[in-house]
């Protein structure tokens, strides 16, 4: 299937269902096209739910949806042994993770054990019941959503889970003309339907032409420079950012940047990446690797407007 016609019939199905979100909706298919992991932040009510299913739907792979709790277990999510007392055997009884893609509803609601069987999942792409291990189907992609005005009686997400995600999306509200046609839509309470206009063939093709797209090599040098100098802010000249940075971005942002622009590109239809695609994806790969000292939060300076700043400071091809 052409690049233009596949990502073209997806965004366009989407959109039957998901007003505006335009670009939640088309980080959503880069990550799926690159097979990396999604954190959506958002407050209730936004359509993510809505939106990560009718993707599902849309290139007809297989969807579950976990609502994370307190009291969730491991074996909720993975799975566990079953004992059949008529054979006096164990059989394995899959959990939800077992899905093309897996949509971990509010997952910083979940205590350290869950969450550590889910990183297992995210980053082997594998689960281990009963000792034995089960590879998970590609494409596999978690999709997580964290509340973030409510944060009693969550767990925050370890530092080495939230490096997993390739993207952290910032989901805000529609605007008034999109909240208007929302009321429109949803006024019937019947959900819309959407075609399958894709498989997971049709991914793994794209995933393969993806990786294949033209990097120059002053454009691996650019995303570099970029992730340095989070960490490194003095050597990129910008003194004043290191009081206000604790950690820099890590390899793996190196990794998934130059990912998710060759993605970007994509997208638009081209055999090669711009320096346009690299800032395109830059805040959505960076800010949630960029942590900030206690001085950043008393001046209320966010991480992306640390990224802004690396982004305007650092030359680009």
């Amino acid at each position: 299937m052409p690049t233009q016609t596949l990502t073209h019939d997806i965004l366009h199905q989407v959109s039957q269902r998901v007003v505006g979100q335009q670009a939640m909706v088309e980080r959503l298919l880069i990550a799926l096209l690159t097979g990396g992991h999604v954190l959506l932040e958002g407050v209730p009510g936004l359509a993510k739910t809505l939106t990560v299913r009718t993707l599902a739907e849309t290139v007809r792979t297989s969807f579950s949806r976990i609502q994370f709790t307190p009291d969730l277990l491991p074996a909720d999510v993975i799975g566990t042994q079953v004992f059949d007392q008529a054979t006096a055997t164990f059989s394995v009884k899959r959990g939800p993770i077992f899905a093309n893609i897996v949509l971990a509803d509010e997952i910083n609601r979940a205590p350290a054990k869950v969450q550590a069987a889910l990183l297992e999942a995210m980053q082997e792409k594998q689960v281990t019941i009963g000792g034995t291990s089960f590879p998970l189907v590609e494409p596999f992609l978690v999709l997580a959503t964290q509340n973030p005005i409510e944060q009693e009686g969550t767990y925050p997400l370890p530092e080495a889970q939230v490096d997993r995600f390739m993207l952290k999306l910032r989901v805000g509200y529609p605007t008034r003309d999109e909240e208007r046609e929302i009321m429109k839509r949803m006024a019937g309470g019947e959900t819309i339907p959407v075609k399958q206009v894709a498989d997971p063939e049709h991914l793994m093709q794209a995933r393969k032409t993806i990786a294949g797209l033209f990097l120059d090599d002053r454009l691996v040098d650019y995303i570099v420079d970029l992730v340095h100098a989070t960490r490194a802010p003095k050597e990129a000249g910008l003194p004043d950012l290191v009081p206000l940075v604790e950690y820099g971005a890590s390899p793996r942002a190196t990794i998934a940047l130059a990912q998710a622009a060759r993605a970007h590109a994509y997208l638009r239809g081209r055999e090669f990446v711009s320096p346009d695609d690299v800032k395109a994806m830059a805040t959505d790969v960076l800010r949630h690797r960029v942590l900030l000292t206690y001085e950043a939060e008393a001046e209320s300076v966010t991480s992306d407007e640390v990224i802004a700043r690396v982004l305007a400071k650092v030359p680009a091809p």
